[in-house]
C-alpha cells in the first residue's frame, strides 16, 4: 500500500490495524467513519497519506500497514478476547510477547471467557475476515465436558438444532466420548463451522445439559496439540492455509483405525512455540 495508491476504505482500516475489514464495513454503515470531514460511504476509496480519516471521532494519523503476523494461542480460561473491555481488564492480548505487543491483533473467531483452547490472533484483517466469514466453511472442533451424561439418542437434536431468540443454533457433528455400553457420556466431541456467541453453551443448556468445560482443539486441519497453555506459535504460510483445509474424518473415527508406524518425517515434525519455517 503506497501513499499515492487509492484503496477501499475498509481495506485501509484493516491493514492499519484499526479493525477487521468486516468490522470496518459495519462502522462505515453506522456512520462512525469520516473522510475529509464527510461521512464515508460503503465502497469508498481513500489515498493513504493524503485523505484525512477519522473513526468514532478519532483521527488516523499517518498509520502504516502492519506486518502480517498470525499466531496460534492456547487460550486459558478467565481471559476475554476483546481488545477493549472495561469489565474484564485481563485479555488474551496480555499474553502477547513483548516483540508483538506493539501491533494490533484481531481474534479470528473468539472463545468466551470461560472457554479454552485454540485461538487464532492475526494482524491481517483480510485473513481474519476469511476465517470468520460463514461462506468459507472453516471447521472448528471442540471437546465438551457436561455436568451430566448426554444420551446417544439425543444427538440428532444437536445436529438439527434449535431456535433461540430468532437464531438457529446447531452443530455439524457430535460424538460421545468413552460412552461404553451405556450409550451416554459426560464427554463429547463436536464440530461446527459458524460459531455464534456462546452457541455451544446455549445449545446444550437449552437441552438441559450445562457445559462444565469447553475446549477448542482444532481449526481446519491445524491442531492445538503441541502448544502449551498460555503459549503461542507463529504460523507459517503452510500452517495458515491448513486452517482452511477439510480436516477429513472425525478424530474419533480415525482413532478406531489400525495404527501405522510413524514415519521419520512425522517423528521429527516441529511442535511447540517456535518460529515458522516459511
Amino acid at each position: 500500500m503506497t501513499d499515492s495508491e487509492p484503496i477501499r476504505l475498509q481495506k485501509y482500516l484493516a491493514e492499519t490495524g484499526i479493525c477487521s475489514r468486516r468490522d470496518a464495513e459495519v462502522l462505515i454503515r453506522e456512520g462512525e467513519v469520516w473522510v475529509n470531514a464527510v461521512k464515508a460511504i460503503p465502497g469508498q476509496k481513500v489515498t493513504p497519506g493524503v485523505d484525512r480519516v477519522t473513526v468514532s471521532g478519532k483521527p488516523i494519523r499517518n498509520l502504516k500497514p502492519q506486518p502480517k503476523i498470525t499466531l496460534a494461542m492456547h487460550k486459558p480460561r478467565g481471559l476475554v478476547c476483546s481488545n477493549d473491555d472495561p469489565f474484564n481488564p485481563q485479555t488474551v492480548f496480555d499474553l502477547l510477547p513483548r516483540e508483538f505487543s506493539k501491533y494490533r491483533f484481531f481474534c479470528a473467531g473468539r472463545l468466551d471467557k470461560e472457554s479454552e483452547g485454540l485461538l487464532i490472533l492475526t494482524t491481517d484483517g483480510d485473513l481474519a475476515n476469511r476465517l470468520m466469514h460463514p461462506s468459507n466453511v472453516v471447521v472448528k472442533r471442540y471437546f465438551v465436558s457436561l455436568k451430566k451424561p448426554f444420551p446417544q439418542s439425543r444427538i440428532p437434536q444437536l445436529v438439527r438444532g434449535i431456535t433461540v431468540d430468532n437464531e438457529h443454533l446447531k452443530v455439524e457433528t457430535a460424538t460421545l466420548v468413552n460412552a461404553g455400553k451405556s450409550a451416554e457420556s459426560e464427554s463429547m466431541d463436536v464440530s461446527m463451522h459458524h460459531g455464534k456467541k456462546r452457541e455451544i453453551r446455549v445449545l446444550f443448556g437449552k437441552l438441559g445439559y450445562d457445559v462444565k468445560r469447553l475446549r477448542r482443539y482444532q481449526i481446519g486441519s491445524f491442531p492445538l496439540k503441541g502448544i502449551p497453555m498460555r503459549a503461542m506459535k507463529q504460523l507459517s504460510i503452510k500452517e495458515i492455509n491448513s486452517l482452511f483445509k477439510d480436516p477429513g474424518a472425525h478424530p474419533l473415527a480415525v482413532a478406531l483405525r489400525p495404527r501405522r508406524s510413524p514415519s521419520k518425517r512425522s517423528r521429527n515434525r516441529e511442535t511447540g512455540v517456535s518460529r515458522p519455517a516459511l
